[in-house]
């Protein structure tokens, strides 16, 4: 077996790996990567990229679809050609992948090994190459793996007719027929896309919750909202799936315990996803694991306890966005290559954003944690509101969470292009700036990002912040 010695291995060439690379190759050291394939990241090859692909084409005949509304065309169905749908979303990704794709291959084998690797010690990997078996012997090592879908038990003797993000996108047509296992922010946007493309679509969730929201008030408007446009079945149990000639019947129990079947030709398993840590040999490493099998970390170092592994991405299972795979994998490659001098690094304020149609997103501190610190609640509805009214899309809700004296913590957002005003806000949040002092700053009129501003008015009305001043009301404006 041949011996490779570095100063920092990293095991995984997505988002994080990548990141990692960067910046211990900055900081002076000497990098091994370490991949089995297929590479092209999570986000181009199977996550944000052709998701928000086919989102696109969903959007695109929801507006053509609805277009008599404003006097425009004529109402009636139109025609999705679902294999043209399809072939634009893998030849747009394909572009996406083959650029992440170009950088890992341009790596020669000084600086990378294609293979399979665990843990032999605290220190040291096997690699199972396609030829050969490489020990690895490194000053400190970074976990960044990734993750995979979560795996249904009752779906086990249909595999053949269950997709995942990682195989839907390679369908050649539009199924005739969808159940979506989940109703997270992956499920809840590829239920809608499929569903405005033409696909019958039933979304089940073991729970009720919707798009990743946890607001009593923000879920409550969300079920609203989609109960509308898709068939929703939440607090349901599935039972088990058997194969029939048209695709899958599934078996469910709703809440009221009631026993169900229905046929679909394909079911799509979105019921979160599990940290890519089975085959790592961890039991080798020495670090202590959580109850979930995750190496215990440091948020802010990402080092595993005290040791020389460092963990970045969504294999940690705290923050699975790509941005924050990204800072992690910076965080932590800077770390492995100075190790054992680490640094603690501010985290990024939280953002998470759901690109259903209303957008979803969440800002900063969480409901519950909101609660815990008897936060103030600024609240807006978009269902009043002059744009959102103006283009037909006036539906959702804004909760911004604040102290006593108006410092704004955090948010739940579901309304239209929330992505956008959800960036302003995190980037508040992360300034520790107070409503009072955010209202301050232009809102152009007439624009959705008015519904952040009458949130926060009701957030400074509530902390008693909001100036009576002529000069204040001019500021503030009309309320759009």
């Amino acid at each position: 077996m041949k011996t490779r010695t570095c100063d920092v291995a990293i095991i995984g060439a997505g988002s994080a790996g990548l990141s990692a690379r960067s910046a211990a190759l900055a900081a002076g050291a000497k990098v091994l990567l370490i991949d089995h394939g297929p590479g092209g990241t999570t986000c181009a090859r199977v996550g944000c990229m052709p998701s928000k692909l086919l989102l696109a084409a969903a959007h695109a005949a929801y507006a053509v679809q609805n277009a008599y509304r404003f006097g425009v065309g004529v109402a009636g169905g139109i025609e999705v050609d679902g294999a043209a749908v399809m072939a634009r979303v893998r030849r747009e990704r394909d572009r996406f992948v083959a650029a992440v794709l170009k950088t890992v291959e341009s790596l020669g084998k000084d600086e990378m090994l294609r293979g399979s690797a665990h843990f032999d010690g605290p220190t040291q990997l096997t690699v199972d190459c396609e030829d050969e078996r490489v020990r690895v012997k490194a000053r400190s090592i970074i976990i960044a793996t990734g993750s995979s879908s979560r795996f249904v038990k009752a779906l086990e003797n249909v595999s053949q007719r269950v997709l995942t993000n990682e195989t839907i996108f390679e369908l050649q047509t539009l199924p005739r027929s969808l159940a979506v296992l989940g109703g997270g922010p992956l499920g809840l946007e590829l239920a809608q896309g499929m569903a405005r493309l033409g696909v019958k679509v039933v979304l089940f969730d073991q729970a009720d919750k919707l798009g990743g929201l946890r607001d009593p008030a923000t879920l409550d408007a969300a079920r609203k909202i989609f109960s509308e446009a898709l068939d929703l079945r939440l607090k349901t149990e599935i039972l088990s799936a058997c194969e029939i000639d048209s695709g899958v019947q599934l078996n469910w129990r709703d809440v009221a315990g009631a026993e169900h079947a229905e046929s679909f030709e394909y079911v799509l398993a979105a019921a979160g996803r599990m940290p890519n840590l089975a085959k790592l040999g961890l039991q080798n490493s020495g670090l202590v694991l959580d109850q979930h099998g995750v190496p215990r970390f440091d948020a802010k170092t990402l080092q595993c306890g005290d040791s020389a592994v460092f963990i970045a991405g969504d294999v940690d299972a705290d923050r699975p966005v790509l941005h924050e795979a990204s800072n992690e994998g910076r965080v932590a490659g800077a770390n492995a290559a100075r190790y054992p001098k680490v640094e603690s690094s501010p985290r990024m304020t939280l953002l998470a954003i759901t690109f259903s149609d209303p957008n979803i997103a969440a800002i900063g501190i969480s409901y519950s944690q909101a609660k815990a610190a008897n936060a103030l609640i600024g609240e807006a509805s978009y269902d009043d509101q002059g744009r959102a009214k103006v283009f037909l899309q006036n539906s959702g809700l804004i909760r911004i969470y604040g102290d006593e004296n108006g410092l704004l913590l955090g948010a739940e957002m579901i309304g239209p292009a929330v992505e956008h005003s959800a960036h302003l806000l995190a980037w508040c949040v992360q300034q520790k700036l107070k409503a009072s002092e955010v209202l301050r700053f232009p809102f152009y009129h007439p624009t959705f990002e008015e519904g952040l501003r009458s949130s926060l008015r009701d957030l400074c009305k509530k902390s008693g912040s909001l100036h009576r001043s002529e000069h204040d009301a001019i500021a503030f404006g009309p309320a759009g």
